[in-house]
């Protein structure tokens, strides 16, 4: 089967790339903007004539889709989340390979979600912020393409090679900081919210699952279960052998001042602060519901969020 893979290079990318090589069934071809891509090319400007071109010479049975931007302003998000997403869909429909599309989208495209409910693929999509609404456009253009596609509406990948700016990166550099500087005492804020952690190496196996399936429409993934960033920090502390007190502090962070010096302290005390108020547009709460994946595509996730959270932390304990 040859799979054509988009955002090789990303967080989730580079696990789909190594579930997909693990698979002696599959020839892979990484496209992307990088030097390291098979083929060098930007989804955000490049056209879908050329696109489609590629597709005809190299005639995949599926392209997956794990390319995008999480960070910038509305402009930039809506270039590569859903320009990029019309691109890929307009050439695929040209092109002559007949390819399965798998798209990974995010659970910011549901919005915030009513404490302790789970929310299902039949949910009414309410994002609460531009990262949101430019991935939601992007699975409307699947949805409505009449391809073959499937949506991965994945929930909050953890794991190896977090981003330092998710909610979990910026907790393993804050105690890593208080370990370093020998802080007895770790403030942090925004504990309250909870979120459906997914191991980024369970993903990366419900997309081969999802490449190899007949599914379609948006299929959750998740683990079904929400946790506090409190007790996710809590565990973080003992991995990571920090034996100084997690103090919670109510309320937003300060803003910092425009023009003051960022020095290693002030930055620490952002980077602990960062998650209030809900970044992701999520509210204070999220968890999915799973059930399609487990029926549609044989999937249920395998690895826990301890084990997620001791690879974050070897990751951040090797800059000590």
């Amino acid at each position: 089967m040859r799979v054509l893979l988009l955002g090789a290079n990303g967080f989730i990318g580079r696990f789909v790339a190594d579930r997909l090589l693990a698979d002696p069934a599959v020839h892979l071809t990484a496209l992307g903007r990088g030097d390291d891509a098979d083929v060098r090319f930007d989804l955000a400007t490049g056209s879908p004539g050329a696109l489609t071109r590629f597709l005809d010479a190299v005639h995949p049975g599926v392209v997956v889709n794990c390319a995008g931007a999480t960070r910038g302003g509305a402009r930039e998000l809506t270039r590569h989340n859903t320009v990029a997403v019309a691109t890929v869909c307009e050439a695929l429909r040209r092109s002559g390979c007949g390819a399965r599309l798998v798209q990974v989208g995010c659970a910011s495209e549901y919005g915030p979600s009513q404490p302790g409910s789970s929310t299902a693929e039949d949910a009414v999509p309410r994002p609460g912020g531009p990262y949101g609404v430019s991935k939601l456009a992007a699975t409307e253009l699947v949805l409505g393409s009449g391809l073959d596609a499937v949506v991965l509406r994945v929930f909050s990948p953890v794991g190896p090679g977090t981003p330092a700016g998710s909610p979990l990166g910026r907790l393993a550099e804050a105690m890593r900081r208080a370990i370093q500087a020998g802080d007895g005492e770790l403030k942090l804020s925004g504990l309250g919210v909870q979120r459906d952690f997914v191991d980024v190496r369970d993903v990366a196996r419900a997309v081969h699952a999802a490449s190899l399936s007949a599914a379609q429409g948006v299929v959750n993934i998740g683990t079904g279960r929400a946790v506090k960033l409190r007790d996710a920090a809590a565990v973080l502390a003992r991995v990571a052998g920090y034996a100084g007190q997690l103090h919670e502090v109510d309320g937003p962070p300060p803003r910092p001042v425009i023009g003051a010096p960022r020095t290693e302290a002030t930055i620490a005390e952002q980077l602990a602060a960062a998650p209030y108020p809900y970044p992701d547009g999520c509210g204070p709460w999220q968890q999915a519901d799973v059930r399609t994946a487990r029926d549609r595509l044989g999937w249920r996730p395998r690895i826990n969020l301890e084990e997620s959270l001791a690879d974050i932390w070897m990751e951040a304990a090797c800059r000590i």
